[in-house]
């Protein structure tokens, strides 16, 4: 029994000993993700107490938990804002958000794995680092410049685009002011805004491709194409599952000034997203209490979006985010 019991102490100490010694060598890494976690607590967790606000009638010189309940007759409706927020103009910038992001995730998912595709097998590399320098670039300027770019290429009248087609001796195409147009623009100028900086990570995922699988594919005759389809893609399918997951999770969401930048009074039909609709229901008009219900609604269908698209890629065999 002494053996057993100076065994279990020995034992005990040497992981003691391993656990220091593992933290004196590694002790800077864990300084290092301290400070991404501190972040995430206070920016991240710590305001997600304000949650309450959609169940309480907000009041702006009263502490968040002195504020009274939601109430309707003088009877408690913790559920006021959220059948408030439920209405026409509602459903329908839920609509219009669901589509603009089903068109983004359709046409703009695909063009940065096709760029990084075509980028991968451009032999000359100063000609590709000088391509993927310009592609990049739009990541960096605000939606307002893009906006103003927009408008000096598809002003009905003004744009450069539309005067090569008048001078073709066609009509000028109403790009921002018809509401199918203008969908056909906003899923555009978001493609050309994005693609280049979406494809680092896939390029990223390409250069951890095993050479020799490529080396092999060649001594059985493949060519670029047959390599690209039966080597590259596989290599980059787990990334791109990943991706498309982390998408399908903000299906429901979208960025707000995007769609604020791009918007105008001709085409609020289809370019009311429910971004801009708490914005303008409840922000501009101080009522944050419908503005936070709106938002809890968004996270939460986006949730299950993202737990849905996880699940459905771990069923087919996929990692998936966890």
């Amino acid at each position: 029994m002494k053996k057993v019991a100076k065994n279990a102490g020995l034992e005990k100490t040497g992981k003691k000993v391993k656990f220091s010694v593992y933290m004196k060598r590694y002790w800077q890494l864990y300084l290092m993700l301290a400070l991404p976690i501190i972040y995430l607590l206070i920016f991240k967790y710590a305001p997600m107490r304000y949650i309450l606000i959609a169940f309480k009638d907000y009041k702006l010189n009263t502490k968040l938990l002195d504020m009274p309940w939601a109430s309707t007759a003088g009877q408690v409706d913790i559920f006021k804002y959220f059948k408030k927020a439920m209405n026409v103009d509602f459903y329908n910038a839920l609509r219009n958000n669901v589509v603009l992001n089903l068109l983004d995730l359709f046409f703009g998912f695909p063009a940065p794995i096709i760029f990084a595709l075509i980028l991968n097998e451009l032999p000359f590399k100063f000609f590709k680092k000088t391509v993927q320098t310009i592609a990049y670039m739009p990541h960096f300027l605000s939606w307002v410049i893009i906006y103003g770019l927009s408008l000096q290429l598809f002003a009905p009248t003004g744009g450069l685009v539309n005067q090569l087609i008048m001078l073709t001796g066609h009509e000028a195409v109403p790009f921002l002011n018809e509401s199918k147009h203008w969908i056909v623009t906003y899923v555009g100028m978001g493609i050309w805004q994005s693609f280049g900086w979406g494809s680092i990570i896939y390029l990223a995922a390409i250069a951890g491709i095993n050479p020799e699988l490529y080396e092999a594919a060649s001594v059985d005759g493949a060519g670029r194409f047959s390599k690209m389809w039966h080597v590259t893609l596989p290599g980059i399918k787990s990334t791109i599952v990943v991706l498309l997951i982390m998408n399908l999770g903000g299906i429901i969401g979208g960025s707000f000034d995007r769609v604020f930048a791009m918007q105008n009074n001709l085409v609020l039909d289809v370019a009311e997203t429910i971004a801009t609709f708490v914005y303008k229901n409840g922000v501009k008009q101080l009522r944050f209490s419908l503005s936070t219900a709106v938002g809890l609604f968004q996270s939460v269908v986006g949730l299950f979006f993202l737990l849905g698209a996880n699940t459905l890629s771990r069923k087919l065999g996929e990692r998936g985010i966890w």
